[in-house]
């Protein structure tokens, strides 16, 4: 199983970035999914969460209302719509796949001001 994250870069203060992670060598997909976000020198944690049915689960508070969390099923990707960016959002955001455990390499992601 593999879990390939796309979509990071550069990206002023208030600017948007649509992440992907997209999952290959499995035939399942009824798993949950999350987003993580890694800021520099701090530990990893989760910043949304959806069910494999497509229903968001969990958004962190210093997301809400900015980001977006969504999947298809059919092309086995889940996404991660990040509006009105902040400094603080920089870092390598990953996914993960609850269930069978798998996480993406992450991207990378800079916001500048």
């Amino acid at each position: 199983v593999q879990l390939v994250e796309s979509g990071g870069g550069s990206v002023q203060a208030g600017g948007s970035l649509r992440l992907s992670c997209t999952a290959s060598g499995r035939t399942y997909s009824n798993f949950s999914m999350g987003w993580y976000h890694q800021a520099p020198g701090k530990e990893r944690e989760v910043v949304a969460a959806i069910t494999w049915r497509g229903v968001p689960s969990y958004y962190a508070d210093s997301v809400k209302g900015r980001f977006t969390i969504s999947i298809d099923t059919a092309k086995s990707t889940v996404y991660l719509q990040m509006n009105q960016m902040k400094q603080e959002d920089t870092g390598v955001y990953y996914c993960y796949s609850y269930g069978d455990n798998y996480w993406g390499q992450g991207t990378r992601v800079t916001v500048s001001s």
